[in-house]
């Protein structure tokens, strides 16, 4: 061979070969990424009532290694997180977090509301098309029927070809059902007063499974029914207010709001197992039952994703009766802590570490109650319906010639009767206006907006963008008002939620185990955002109503 044709035969020898190593080490790579890619055997999804993003942060130094510090240090921490919508209630935020949408789309703009249509009060979850199972009581007649899109739930349901299994649990109905979706394999709740059972609806299935009814008949729930006292010495609770105050609600046949809270003695004029929810217990009453449902329906044993909702109810009774700057409240969360820790070991050991995918998150904060406030020369106060009621009236009254223009109130929204506006030739818009305006007039209003702005205005920040994502146009009302910051309508005692001040949408988001990156963030997140998330994560269809987006940073790609 001539010398040139040999030194080019070995040049393009060389560049073959590192052609090649190349090409392998590309094709080892991917298959490499390929093959270590598999999506958790169980989803876990916590969901805590009227948990304010600063009970992470106030309580730190008093949570044990197991519970919250677990998600905390080895978890992602989503520290500007919030509800993107009012009404910030119950209902409606079991339903955003699991839809990774707002109730602009999935349709639950309450947990009670003025239907339209059949011109009465309805339920969120409430379907008297179907029985009560597991109590003779009505309160298992429920259903997702008027959330109108997918969870997340669904959607893992739908992908693994009905396989993979959805178990959802909690205290309250609503906190089961929404997040359960249409598709789950159960969702069960606890029904207090004289039975203390957890129940189902016929929705999902005609009888208890037969480790709930184990559960029940086990009678577990009556450990609880002791005193409660401080988890830890009540000097040491310095992180919340005096025992006794009177910004604290009172249970029915005690002098005090103080601890010890003597549940035994207490116990009938309460409602008998009732009493539980608004205790811590009623959590570790939730804690054991999730954990018996992992046993009970085999989550997460095998390659088919699984997905667990867990509620925790009690916190949001406890802040509605003592208010959340009270010691009882300080309290609950600690033992919530131990709580939480209970359940991560147990899917430790049932599931095996770094095999499960979880999140925590809240479906709503909470206000300080007024009077705190206002004792402490802060701006706050309470609307008294009844007042604005009788002003309003007066004013439909000499405008209109007559009240019943108005035709209902629910959710900070009046309803308007269209036919008695047609009847006057009167034009919608205008009348919207007009009463609006006149709203505005309040000392406790601080805004108001029409279903005029809501259908017509395109908002992207602030309070009408909130109050836009809360707005679904079939449902919701003609006029839109807010109360002042720190102004609420609720009882003097307690504290509550609902608005869309900041003080009630600033919720922790917490996110722990396979395919989740250990960190924190501070750009700001949405409720919504959790949902396309997960599904990114698992690779699987957005629930179809979507409207939030995966929070990348989160995500172990």
């Amino acid at each position: 061979m001539h010398f040139k044709n040999i030194r080019t035969f070995l040049v393009l020898l060389f560049f073959a070969s590192i052609f090649s190593i190349s090409y392998g080490q590309k094709k080892k790579s991917k298959d490499k990424t390929m093959e270590e890619f598999s999506a958790p055997k169980l989803v876990v999804g916590i969901v805590v009532d009227q948990m304010r993003y600063d009970y992470l942060t106030r309580f730190s130094n008093k949570f044990q290694e197991g519970g919250f510090k677990r998600l905390l240090h080895d978890g992602f921490n989503c520290r500007n997180n919030h509800f993107n919508y009012a009404p910030t209630s119950t209902g409606p935020g079991h339903a955003s977090v699991y839809t990774g949408t707002t109730p602009a789309t999935h349709g639950i703009i309450g947990n009670d509301w003025y239907d339209k249509e059949l011109d009465k009060m309805v339920y969120c979850a409430s379907d008297a098309t179907y029985a009560s199972v597991g109590t003779t009581s009505d309160a298992g007649k429920m259903s997702p029927h008027r959330m109108e899109v997918t969870t997340i739930a669904d959607q893992l349901r739908l992908h693994t070809q009905m396989r993979g299994k959805t178990i959802a649990i909690a205290l309250k109905d609503r906190g089961a059902v929404m997040p359960g979706g249409h598709t789950a394999n159960g969702a069960y709740w606890f029904y207090g007063k004289n039975e203390g059972n957890w129940i189902t609806s016929s929705f999902y299935r005609n009888s208890l499974p037969k480790w709930v009814v184990s559960f029940n008949n086990s009678r577990s729930v009556d450990s609880y029914k002791k005193e409660w006292n401080t988890l830890k010495d009540i000097n040491t609770y310095l992180e919340s207010g005096l025992d006794n105050t009177s910004y604290e609600g009172l249970f029915e046949g005690e002098n005090t709001p103080t601890f010890p809270h003597n549940i035994p003695i207490l116990w009938d004029a309460n409602d008998k197992y009732e009493i539980l929810k608004h205790t811590p217990f009623g959590n570790s009453l939730t804690a054991d039952f999730a954990i018996a449902a992992l046993d009970g329906e085999n989550l997460g044993k095998d390659e088919i994703t699984d997905f667990l909702s867990i509620s925790f109810s009690s916190t949001d009774y406890v802040g509605h009766k003592f208010g959340v700057n009270s010691k009882e409240i300080e309290d609950t969360y600690l033992r919530l802590d131990q709580d939480l820790a209970r359940v991560f070991n147990a899917l430790d050991k049932k599931v095996g570490k770094g095999e499960y995918t979880l999140f925590l998150t809240a479906d709503h904060a909470a206000i300080h109650v007024p009077g705190y406030l206002k004792d402490n020369k802060i701006p706050a106060g309470h609307a008294e319906f009844k007042s604005l009621k009788s002003k309003l009236n007066e004013f439909l009254q000499y405008a209109y010639g007559t009240t019943d223009i108005v035709k209902s109130f629910s959710n900070f929204q009046l309803f308007l009767d269209h036919k008695i506006i047609k009847n006057l030739e009167l034009e919608v818009g205008v009348v919207q206006e007009s009463i609006a305006k006149e709203i505005l007039k309040y000392n406790v209003v601080n805004r108001v907006y029409t279903a005029e702005q809501m259908w017509s205005q395109q908002y992207t920040r602030g309070i009408p963008y909130i109050l836009q994502n809360g707005y679904n146009q079939k449902r919701s009302g003609d006029i839109l008002f807010v109360l002042a910051p720190g102004v609420i309508s609720y009882g003097k005692t307690g504290s509550t939620h609902g608005s869309p001040q900041i003080y009630d949408t600033h919720v922790p988001l917490l996110f722990y185990g396979k395919g989740i990156k250990k960190g924190n963030t501070v750009i700001r997140t949405e409720i919504s955002d959790i949902a396309p998330t997960i599904a990114t994560l698992l690779g699987i269809a957005f629930p179809n109503g979507t409207t939030g987006k995966p929070i990348v940073p989160v995500l172990n790609y």
